[in-house]
């Protein structure tokens, strides 16, 4: 197993979770690291990701000023903060590399926003 997310869970509308992914050492250092996730009837959508010096991140729409991705090179770990969140932020959260055409999925974690 490459890439190992956690952090999920339930949360109300308005709340925060802390969303962390370890990877391998060889993909942590070799790309870029982004999160996706996937809502029930709906297909895997984009949630940002973050290049591998960490210096350049991107977002979906839906996430910005909400969401921060970064990454911790002393554990290999790629973190996903997530603040003032929706329902409609439900959805199974996956780790991936790299983003612009994926190699590589971690098993997912579920999260679950209640109004």
């Amino acid at each position: 197993v490459q890439l190992v997310e956690s952090g999920g869970g339930l949360v109300q509308a308005g709340g925060s979770l802390t969303l962390s992914c370890v990877a391998s050492g060889r993909i942590f250092r070799t790309y870029a690291m982004a999160w996706f996730r996937q809502a029930p009837g709906l297909e895997r959508e984009f949630v940002a990701d973050i290049n591998w010096s960490g210096v350049g991140t991107y977002y979906a729409d839906s996430v910005k000023g909400r969401f921060t991705i970064s990454r911790d090179s002393a554990k290999n770990t790629v973190i996903l903060q997530m603040d003032s969140l929706k329902p409609e932020d439900t959805a199974v959260h996956y780790c991936a590399a790299p983003p612009e055409s994926v190699l590589y999925w971690g098993q997912g974690t579920q999260v679950t926003v209640s109004s």
